[in-house]
């Protein structure tokens, strides 16, 4: 069995606001550790259950976060950027299973430091149905036929995990109480949910589902302002719906989407302030 690993940041245990996940910022070397610790547990526990590999992808900011030195030396890791598919780049069909380690809620939605993508997206739409970026990495890996076996991250993580995936193994490693803070298990204490929830996903594997992708998904996105509408407007065979900062895009499968979805959110990005 061949399993991959996603891991993001902000719903790592302990870790509550900006200082924590900014490269800048005095809390992030400390971060750092717990992140790959955290991945650690998962990459030990799969590897216990007779998994032959594990891919692991740094998906958070720069993808550039996790100390590959302390990494389980029988893990592949994937980090840097640019990634043409971001935060699932590796994944394919010959993988069994794909985990979510240190994911949090969408933009809009209550949860620690929620956001999709960056914080100038309100709202990610593929047709009808509303995500943020566990949704669409979701999606990718349901294009390829394989089940998202685990979310872990924060309660409101979890949740969004529940609603979206039928029968997917949720670990709680933290409780939201504002956007900026959270009532926090220990690492030594998540570190062992960690390693139980895995175990448990694997049990549970055959309940469940890949989350299948429309053939011909819509994209739209709403961003925060019209300039940054304006920008991912500029990427050839978008539209704006009327007098709004929602920008749409008709993609030929889940993964022209996705990589819409990046230049539109690269150029938004651009929009001054000032």
């Amino acid at each position: 069995m061949k399993l991959y690993v996603s891991v993001d940041m902000e719903g790592i245990t302990g870790l509550a606001d900006h200082t924590h996940v900014d490269s800048s910022k005095h809390n992030y070397e400390r971060s750092r550790l717990i992140m790959t610790d955290e991945a650690n547990h998962v990459i030990a526990a799969a590897f216990n259950e007779g998994c032959e590999e594990v891919l692991v992808n740094d998906s958070h900011s720069k993808m550039n976060n996790l100390l590959i030195e302390r990494i389980h030396p029988e893990a592949k890791v994937i980090v840097g950027d640019v990634k043409p598919y971001s935060m699932v780049q590796g994944l394919d069909s010959s993988y069994s299973g794909a985990m979510f380690i240190g994911y949090h809620a969408r933009a809009s939605m209550l949860g620690v430091m929620s956001h999709s993508m960056i914080f100038g997206v309100r709202n990610m739409y593929i047709n009808d149905v509303a995500i943020g970026e566990m949704g669409f990495n979701a999606y990718v890996a349901g294009y390829y036929g394989v089940p998202v076996l685990l979310v872990a991250g924060d309660d409101r993580a979890a949740l969004e995990a529940e609603q979206l995936i039928p029968n997917v193994t949720t670990a709680i490693v933290k409780e939201t109480i504002t956007r900026s803070a959270v009532k926090s298990l220990t690492p030594a204490k998540a570190g062992e949910l960690l390693k139980e929830k895995t175990l448990a996903a694997f049990k549970n594997k055959d309940l469940v589902k890949p989350l299948i992708p429309p053939e011909h998904p819509l994209l739209r996105i709403e961003f925060a302002n019209y300039g940054q509408a304006e920008w991912a407007h500029l990427m050839p065979g978008t539209e704006m719906e009327g007098n709004t900062t929602i920008v749409r895009f008709q993609a030929k499968d889940i993964l022209e989407a996705y990589r819409a979805m990046l230049v539109m959110i690269e150029l938004a990005m651009r929009t001054s302030f000032c």
